[in-house]
């Protein structure tokens, strides 16, 4: 069993860091355009290249438990930051009609994801992964996508695909 390093950590960071760079590259250079897509679009499109890139270009043999350790991370203190940053109590008055309109939404999704998405997506252990991320991205957003992949990910181990 390989351990997490110093050198896989500068790594990951690394690899981090290029990601980051591209976003905020490709944010600068779509502002103004027809073409402008959030900072973390262009973040999980910079490190799907540079893992790419590296990989088959230069063979450069990726730690993915490292990048899994640090993924979570961020992704945890991502969620967090932005939950602190809501003010609920501005909602109150609206807390009768969003708590209807998220069971609808809860309802019409699980049914969408079970009728339609699994069964499309081959009803195997991929298509249960891309179930609960159509669940999170369907009841919010991306991270959420994200962090339900990841739990599922978590409980029943990732798939290797043979190569």
């Amino acid at each position: 069993m390989r351990f997490i390093t110093a050198s896989s950590t500068i790594e990951t960071l690394a690899l981090f860091a290029g990601a980051l760079a591209f976003a905020d590259g490709m944010t600068l250079v779509a502002e103004g355009t027809w073409f402008e897509l959030p900072t973390f679009v262009w973040a999980l499109a910079g490190g799907v290249i540079i893992r790419n890139v590296l990989t088959m270009v230069f063979s450069f043999e990726m730690f993915d438990r490292s990048i899994d350790v640090f993924g979570n991370a961020s992704l945890i203190l991502f969620l967090a930051m932005a939950l602190l940053s809501l003010k609920l109590w501005q909602l109150t008055d609206l807390a009768g009609p969003v708590l209807v309109i998220l069971i609808v939404q809860t309802i019409i999704m699980i049914i969408y994801v079970y009728l339609i998405t699994f069964k499309v997506m081959g009803k195997d252990y991929d298509a249960a992964v891309l179930s609960a991320g159509h669940c999170g991205f369907g009841m919010g957003a991306t991270p959420t996508a994200i962090a339900n992949m990841q739990a599922v990910t978590d409980r029943y181990l990732p798939r290797r695909k043979p190569s």
